[in-house]
């Protein structure tokens, strides 16, 4: 079973008087444990995608279904409580809390919205902190790391809480180049260990070539290079 799919969904946003679409009608279908690229120029309708999927927008119209639940019908407590025990969010400027360590970052959400125990919380970070090599800078805030470390400590903070489904907005655009693949092979080792689904939008075309499933957007449509992608395409892709 698809872990998101969409159909006929839509995004359209007021600007005064004129309706502006971000998102045209795109149906597809993303199964568990993959690794998948919206990819596009900016205004093809990437990260509007990636909001409608993390609960952080909702559809004009449309079908929506993440992780067996019609997210366009939730309200936004239901959204946030949804996001908080199901998706991780990694974000190209990386959003980590100046005034918090490395540790405190990555347990925050647990924090948040998980009611853990003291000592599960520290086993889980722990884990996380080793898992994407970063141990041994736990207790630096982030003005004490290079633009990799933060990336990785959000790679775990997004990881933390069991998440089934991270979701990625530009994640390597503040990254140089070496740095910028070591955290895509860092996000698929995670993905092999841990069986998360990624899914990460992006216009860098040296980063395109590293998803294993890639759907390209134009004017908020999906598009391949003979047109429009149909839903049955996509969804056996």
């Amino acid at each position: 079973m698809s872990l998101i799919r969409a159909q006929n969904l839509t995004k359209t946003y007021r600007a005064g008087d004129v309706d502006v679409p971000a998102v045209r009608g795109v149906d597809f279908a993303i199964e568990p444990s993959s690794f998948v690229a919206f990819v596009g120029p900016s205004g093809s309708g990437k990260s509007t995608l990636l909001n409608m999927i993390g609960c952080l927008d909702h559809p004009t119209s449309g079908k929506l279904a993440v992780i067996d639940t019609d997210v366009a019908s939730l309200d936004r407590r239901a959204s946030a409580e949804f996001r908080g025990h199901h998706i991780g969010f990694i974000f190209q400027d990386f959003n980590l809390i100046p005034v918090l360590s490395a540790r405190e970052n990555v347990e925050y959400p647990l924090l948040m919205v998980q009611n853990w125990p003291a000592d599960k919380r520290r086993a889980r970070v722990a884990e996380l902190l080793e898992a994407v090599g970063i141990a041994d800078q736990a207790e630096k805030r982030p003005d004490q790391l290079s633009g990799g470390q933060k990336q990785r400590v959000a790679v775990a903070r997004a990881l933390v809480a069991n998440s089934k489904l991270v979701l990625a907005d530009e994640p390597t655009a503040n990254l140089d180049h070496d740095t910028a693949y070591r955290i895509i092979a860092l996000m698929k080792k995670m993905r092999d260990e841990f069986g998360t689904t990624f899914v990460f939008s992006t216009h860098d075309a040296k980063i395109v070539g590293e998803a294993e499933i890639t759907l390209a957007l134009e004017d908020g449509r999906l598009v391949n290079n003979s047109g429009v992608v149909r839903a049955s395409e996509v969804a056996h892709a």
